[in-house]
């Protein structure tokens, strides 16, 4: 049985890390955890698009620029939590 920490994909208020004790992926948190991973991804593959139109278009404004940069921001920090996450899960071969 390995029992292992997973970093799951959300913070609590204060913005610390939050982790799930579990023996296997298939539990109730866990598919919630891969539920939330799951949407986070594809917003930031939205994020991505609407920020890579605003660098396009020339006539956007710094308040358009500035709500683009933000939100590019917090979706990096989401896929960067899924990548710690899904990184710490890979097995490791044995020597």
């Amino acid at each position: 049985m390995n029992r292992s920490l997973r970093l799951l994909p959300w913070t609590t208020p204060e913005g610390n890390p939050c982790y799930l004790s579990t023996d296997d992926g298939r539990g109730l948190m866990s598919r919630i955890a891969d539920d939330i991973e799951a949407a986070q991804l594809d917003s930031g593959e939205e994020v991505l698009a609407g920020a890579r139109a605003v660098l396009a278009d020339r006539k956007a404004g710094e308040r358009a620029v500035r709500f683009a940069l933000t939100r590019a921001t917090e979706s990096l920090e989401d896929v960067l939590r899924v990548a710690v996450s899904r990184g710490r899960r890979i097995p490791h071969p044995v020597e």
